[in-house]
């Protein structure tokens, strides 16, 4: 069963990522990780999205060059917020999210 303080510190992972991207969640996840498998489980799953996501996003800035980057660059920018959003409530109920189209590097 996982606890309130978990579910919190889970949460604010991928809440305080929105304002701070990197340093908040390292930090959080870092300090935290060793006391909990739930907070340990999203601080990987974030930073695998986060890797994932900033590949994604270079990958359509440099298909601007050819066009297809200008609709790609919106539609990956609203998965960002979308998964995001679904995955700080989907932590703050005690549920392990999956983020769709990651690659899982951290294990």
């Amino acid at each position: 069963m996982v606890n309130n303080d978990e579910r919190l510190f889970a949460a604010g992972i991928y809440v305080l990522s929105i304002f701070f991207p990197v340093i908040a969640p390292l930090v959080i996840w870092l300090i935290k990780k060793d006391e909990s498998s739930f907070i340990d489980y999203h601080g990987r799953e974030y930073f695998n999205f986060l890797i994932s996501y900033t590949v994604y996003l270079f990958v359509a800035g440099i298909s601007t060059i050819i066009l297809i980057g200008f609709v790609l660059l919106p539609v990956i920018g609203l998965m960002l917020i979308v998964f995001t959003i679904i995955a700080a409530i989907k932590a703050y109920e005690g549920n392990q999210y999956r983020f769709p189209l990651i690659f899982r590097l951290i294990k």
